[in-house]
């Protein structure tokens, strides 16, 4: 009994260090899990609040708000031709809302969008401005 005891201790403790890998589809969580949150914040500026859950603390961050005109689509014509309109120009206001999981040693753990509108390039605009593609 007592061998079991100490061998479900030891993965216990194995297991509560281990860290969860950023899945590939998102690139959020690809971008910043692992990080410092300074260098989030410091780049896109500061939570609107915080809140402490055992030794980690879930920070509410918005930003990235823009304003952008969205042009009118047209469906490919005969000749290589504009053809009929299948969506009007608008204009879009972008903005993003995501919470951030810090550990104690204030690194980035888990980083989850809560509001997330579509981008011009994109479903998702929180991605586009927090994990822009490298060129």
């Amino acid at each position: 009994m007592n061998f079991r005891t100490m061998t479900a201790a030891g993965l216990a403790i194995a297991l509560a260090g281990c860290t969860t890998i950023p899945s590939a589809g998102n690139p959020i969580e690809a971008r910043w899990v692992g990080k410092s949150a300074g260098i989030f914040f410091a780049a896109y500026g500061p939570p609107i609040s915080d809140r402490e859950e055992g030794s980690s603390t879930i920070y509410t961050w918005r930003g990235g708000y823009k304003t952008v005109r969205i042009p009118a689509k047209y469906a490919e014509g005969a000749d290589g031709k504009r053809g009929k309109q299948i969506a009007s120009a608008r204009t879009a206001y972008l903005r993003c809302q995501a919470e951030i999981t810090t550990s104690s040693d204030y690194t980035i753990r888990d980083i989850r969008t809560v509001a997330d509108i579509p981008g011009v390039n994109g479903p998702s605009y929180c991605a586009e401005f927090l994990a822009p593609e490298q060129k």
